[in-house]
């Protein structure tokens, strides 16, 4: 199944249990993907690309969102 729900630095934060400014700090260093969508300056991501992310970044000691 395809989860197409955008997610803001607030919401990617609360997935991996971080603060939002950390999220932020992230995209700044280059470790956060490419937002999938901006609208009024603000990035956002798909759901999916944030789970997909999260799998695949070092140290997710086997996260999983069940």
């Amino acid at each position: 199944m395809t989860d197409r729900g955008l997610w803001s630095y607030k919401e990617i934060a609360a997935h991996i249990k971080v603060q939002p400014d950390t999220v932020r700090s992230y995209r700044k260093h280059g470790l956060l993907p490419a937002p999938d969508h901006v609208e009024s300056g603000k990035p956002y991501w798909y759901a999916d690309t944030v789970r997909t992310w999260v799998a695949s970044r070092p140290g997710n000691r086997s996260r999983r969102d069940n």
